[in-house]
């Protein structure tokens, strides 16, 4: 991936869930590239396999419909075929608490090797009965192991800071200790992902103190509580892709990787010109592109027309 293109990726990879996704906002907060270079950088992301553009129709409980566009972004490159399932999954889907326009992520979560149900033909045999001691013999006490308590998510996500971000390792104590603020945080409807994000992002440098910023970070940051009042179920009862660009919908036109023939043409993604990095020799210090050679005499006579003179050669 060129430099700017990766630049790019992980800036749109660190935005939170439901950011805004046109060029213009985030050649706007992007400290390097302006809007031409940020859509130009967002067409070949999108080109690539990373980034696509759903609308997606909306049935509330309430009687209301609405259309929501939704820019999905992948850290891994997914096919046509890959995105066209994932568009097809969303038919049908709850979307009750997570129907905002935006920013979401692509990447579905694999299924849990626990939650698969074992195969009857590989099922372990169950232990023989332990033979009953003689009367004259008397059995040995056992101690029953204890449990081991799972970790609770809040704090799998604390533990795991370090591997976001090592200068935000936590001990074992300090998990313990901001474990109930992580959990009120999950309780509100944060995700681990914007817990990490909220914790780690925009860190100073050094940090030496990390559970001391966990904490103020962990209360000053608090998302709001949740409305007590519930909200009307919603679901996605179509979804189609729009272009990248224009947002023409794959309805009206037909889409290549994302993007429509018009769009596509206008950031060059089907020119075969020089590839991405490569300077033309015109532009190049010291050379000049080679001019036409000029008619001389045809100027002359041009000049003398001009003048009100016949050309040369006429009386």
């Amino acid at each position: 991936m060129p430099p700017r293109e990766a630049e790019l990726a992980a800036f749109i990879d660190e935005l939170p869930t439901g950011a805004a996704m046109g060029h213009k906002v985030i050649a706007a907060e992007h400290p390097r590239y302006g809007q031409q270079a940020v859509r130009t950088a967002m067409s070949r992301l999108t080109d690539a396999g990373h980034l696509r553009w759903v609308k997606e129709h909306l049935t509330v409980e309430d009687h209301t419909m609405r259309w929501v566009t939704r820019t999905y972004w992948s850290r891994l490159r997914r096919s046509e075929e890959w995105w066209a399932g994932f568009v097809q999954a969303r038919h049908g889907r709850d979307v009750t608490y997570d129907h905002q326009p935006g920013l979401a992520r692509a990447d579905e979560p694999e299924p849990e090797a626990a939650d698969a149900e074992p195969d009857p033909a590989e099922a372990p045999e169950e232990p023989e009965a332990p033979e009953e001691p003689e009367a004259s013999e008397e059995p040995e006490a056992s101690e029953e192991p204890e449990a081991s308590e799972e970790p609770s998510a809040a704090h799998r996500t604390l533990a795991e800071l370090r591997a976001a971000d090592r200068r935000m390792a936590l001990s074992e104590a300090e998990c313990e200790a901001l474990e109930p603020l992580a959990a009120e945080w999950l309780a509100r409807g944060a995700t681990p992902a914007e817990l990490t994000h909220a914790l780690t992002a925009g860190l100073p440098s050094p940090v030496t103190n990390p559970g001391g910023l966990a904490r103020k970070r962990l209360e000053s940051k608090m998302p709001p509580k949740p409305p007590a009042k519930t909200r009307p179920k919603a679901r996605v009862t179509r979804a189609v892709f729009v272009c990248g660009l224009c947002e023409e919908p794959e309805t009206a036109v037909p889409l290549i990787n994302g993007l429509c023939a018009e769009c596509r043409a206008e950031c060059g993604l089907d020119e075969a010109g020089p590839p991405p990095g490569v300077v033309p020799t015109t532009f190049l210090p010291g050379l000049r592109p080679v001019e036409p050679p000029v008619d001389v005499e045809a100027r002359a006579d041009e000049a003398r027309r001009g003048a009100g003179l016949a050309p040369r050669g006429r009386g």
